[in-house]
Order: structure tokens, then sequence, then C-alpha cells
């Protein structure tokens, strides 16, 4: 029941009902497709590609929750944590890889507000994740982009 679960969070002030957009939907996915592709540049430093994989999968994670009618309440902290954690009711990912996800957004954390390196290993994970959750997205929400273009 995702939906149950997602009105929980809008009642604790962690989600807010938006309507759905399907050109924000659109510019959300593109923003994803662009960090993406930005984070697979070799010439880019380790840091940089980490941080363009973690906001194509925080983008694709707003998009999801933005398809479902929410988005996170950014007057809150924890907006991200929150966003990655719906994720598992909006386009059905994983616990396991929810966890993934989440520990991915503490190594950016780190390095941004701590000057933490982010390791090879780290990045590649990360790299990894980003695609796959992409891809997920492309096959989930796209449908609700035809289907909003055909007029239907």
């Amino acid at each position: 029941m995702p939906e149950e679960e997602l009105n929980n969070l809008a009642r604790i002030g962690q989600l807010d009902k938006v309507p759905f957009s399907a050109a924000l939907l659109q510019k959300m996915l593109a923003t994803a497709r662009t960090r993406l592709q930005d984070s697979q540049r070799t010439d880019n430093s380790t840091e940089t590609r980490f941080d363009c994989a973690y906001t194509a999968i925080r983008a694709v994670a707003d998009a999801a929750l933005h398809a479902q009618g929410w988005r996170t309440s950014t007057s809150k902290p924890g907006h991200h944590q929150t966003t990655i954690g719906c994720l598992v009711h909006t386009l059905g990912v994983s616990p396991s890889t929810v966890r993934v996800l989440d520990a991915l957004r503490k190594q950016r954390n780190l390095s941004d507000y701590d000057g933490e390196l982010v390791t090879e290993q780290a990045l590649l994970e990360c790299l990894q994740q980003a695609q796959a959750l992409s891809l997920l997205a492309q096959q989930k929400l796209a449908p609700l982009l035809n289907k909003n273009a055909s007029g239907a």
C-alpha cells in the first residue's frame, strides 16, 4: 500500500501533496539524465563524478515522488533521506537497495560537508546505482509522459 505509507509521511510533515505536471516530471528526468552523463566524464574528479551520480539518483527519486503527486518538505531536515526512502513505495525499489542508496547519501554528505575524499569503490557503486535507477525510472515513469503526450 504505497499510498498509505506516503499519506503517513505527509501526516508527520515529511511530504507535501502537489499537482502532477508532466512538464515538471520531464524536467526532473532530464536533470537525472544530464547528471548521469556528467558522472561518466573521466576528466572530472572522483568527487565531482560521485556528486553527479548521486544527484542523478536524487533527481530520479524526486521525479518518482512527483509522479505520485508528492514532494518532500524541503524545510524539514532529512529531505534527501526521505526522498530516497520513498523509492520503495514510488518505484518498487527493494529495501536493501534503499540501504545502499542511503549509504551513498551519507558518503555525499561526508564529501560535501567534511571534505572526505570519495573512494573509487564508492564512485563505482554510485555510478552503478544511478544507472540502474535511471533505467527503472524510464520503464516505470515514461508511460506517464507518453499517456500525457497522447492526451489520454
